[in-house]
């Protein structure tokens, strides 16, 4: 009875319906024990309908798999199937529709095909992602591309439009443009997986979210308030694992006071994250002074068992020779990244990674 109630929910949303019916029923404070019987109740509903969705879900994909798997089967046929040609789909929506009702439209069928195509083992595919994320996943022609958003959305519980907006920003070919071939690989292979400083932090940074025309003078206070407004979406910019610590950081040294732009916690390395916004390219001095920052915070501000501070500045421009000797010697830590205001032109970002595996 619980999975025929829920079918018709979309499998990525679970209603927290224990949640709706504390909000309707107030607690009986005079009889405690009916009161534990609603909650035993409701958690046991909660935890059945999840359970139900979960089994919808695998089901779902299963079968969506091997309707993909019937219809390539089937235009690998021979000559005697050739008639259909580009018919089949529309044929097949038709007839489906006809005995089924909804979800055999040909775009559908088109993905279940698709599905099948570019994840023809059955056995490995993931439960934790919905149909609709495989969906926009069998859109990506690049094997390696793919095979990195699965593996990330793995990692980091995308939501579906998480996951299109990563596709968006080109988030496998930021992460590549530092990477040699074999990184390259693994990256594929594994998602990003955090174990080091480096790993945390991305060649430049899009922050489209944040609606800012080009050209446009903002300050750089501008841009910090709009970081904060949108804090989730720069979260998922940034990545797993970060926690916002807070802004404009007070820090006090020789009785001369410092404030760090944006401060966050990093759960996963275990250590304090400082970023500093610029709006033009970045100085010598401003890499002094996140320098100093990383020193006063490994000094002051770390407690037992968390690591060294990471420092990241964020500039519209990046001299690299002038970052290089201004670094030179300095904590490896510390890193210079430039952001942009708009979605990267993708084609160009597949060009730069061809053009450096075939320099590797």
């Amino acid at each position: 009875m619980i999975i025929s109630t829920f079918v018709g929910i979309e499998t990525s949303k679970i209603c927290n319906v224990a949640e709706l019916i504390m909000n309707i029923t107030k607690p009986d404070k005079l009889n405690p024990e009916y009161n534990e019987l609603l909650e035993r109740i409701s958690r046991r509903y909660v935890d059945g309908q999840a359970q139900a969705i979960r089994s919808v879900n695998e089901s779902l994909i299963d079968t969506n798999w091997n309707i993909g798997k019937y219809i390539v089967e089937y235009e690998q046929g021979g000559s005697a199937r050739a008639k259909y040609g580009s018919k089949l789909l529309e044929n097949l929506s038709r007839d489906l529709s006809l005995r089924h009702g909804r979800g055999f439209s040909r775009s559908n069928l088109n993905y279940m095909r698709l599905f099948y195509l570019r994840f023809p083992i059955c056995e490995k595919l993931s439960h934790k992602l919905s149909w609709s994320h495989y969906c926009e996943l069998v859109k990506i022609d690049d094997e390696m591309e793919r095979s990195f958003y699965y593996q990330q959305n793995i990692l980091e519980n995308w939501s579906i439009p998480e996951l299109r907006r990563q596709k968006k920003s080109g988030l496998f070919m930021r992460l590549a443009l530092s990477k040699g071939n074999k990184e390259i690989l693994k990256l594929s292979q594994q998602g990003q997986i955090v174990e080091r400083p480096e790993d945390i932090v991305k060649d430049f940074y899009v922050l489209e979210f944040l609606k800012i025309p080009e050209p446009y003078n903002y300050s750089e206070t501008e841009l910090e308030t709009r970081l904060i407004d949108n804090l989730q979406k720069f979260l998922l910019e940034l990545g797993k694992g970060f926690t916002f610590v807070g802004r404009q950081y007070r820090l006090t040294i020789n009785n001369t006071p410092y404030r760090v732009d944006l401060v966050f916690y990093h759960r996963i390395l275990r250590c304090f994250v400082l970023i500093d916004l610029k709006i033009n390219e970045v100085k010598h001095d401003d890499i002094g002074q996140m320098n100093m920052y990383m020193g006063y915070f490994a000094k002051e501000e770390n407690y037992e068992g968390d690591n060294p501070p990471i420092g990241i500045i964020l500039s519209k421009d990046k001299d690299e020779l002038l970052v290089e000797y201004a670094t030179y010697g300095m904590n490896s830590q510390l890193f210079v990244s430039k952001y942009q205001l708009y979605l990267p032109n993708k084609e160009e970002l597949r060009n730069l990674i061809s053009q450096q595996l075939e320099a590797d």
